[in-house]
């Protein structure tokens, strides 16, 4: 009799886990680079060498762009993004530069010294960019404190539209 009921509480006990783990698989989102999609996490160096990875901006609201020097659109809209970040500080503007298609890191440098870049700027000599499908430059995604992607931009982006797809006031 009592190993009738230790059998019964302990199949209670596996299908009360199971029904937690199915719906702890659906409530968050499945990685990819589609909207409503957790980004893939990935680890580059800052043009200064020190290692960050997009995991490190998690709990803060981000604006990942994918960017290079010789791209003309590129240029009008860094230094909107870095008065974004100058007045939003709780907001991580990370500029992953697609340095395989530079001359060297250096050009890469003295375009962030141009125009006194202080937001992170990531080094992608590993293929960062094709991981998240970037076929044109700029291109941006602006993700929720969870890492989630919420908007997709390929083109430049003012000022304001960044504000407004980060649901800044």
């Amino acid at each position: 009799m009592l190993m009738k009921w230790l059998a019964g509480i302990f199949l209670i006990g596996l299908l009360a886990y199971a029904g937690w783990n199915i719906y702890a698989v659906q409530k968050s989102p499945k990685e990819g680079i589609e909207e409503g999609m957790k980004a893939p996490d990935f680890t580059l160096e800052t043009l200064s060498g020190k290692s960050t990875s997009l995991s490190d901006y998690k709990g803060k609201k981000v604006l990942l762009n994918f960017w290079a020097t010789w791209c003309k659109p590129c240029r009008q809209e860094m230094p909107d993004m870095q008065e974004l970040q100058k007045e939003y500080p709780d907001v991580a503007v990370v500029a992953v530069n697609f340095t395989s298609s530079e001359t060297n890191s250096q050009t890469v440098k003295s375009f962030a010294d141009t125009y006194h870049l202080t937001f992170p700027i990531l080094i992608d000599k590993s293929g960062v960019n094709a991981d998240f499908n970037v076929l044109s430059y700029p291109t941006t995604y602006i993700l929720d404190e969870n890492g989630t992607i919420q908007h997709i931009r390929v083109g430049t982006m003012t000022k304001k539209e960044m504000k407004q797809k980060l649901d800044l006031k």
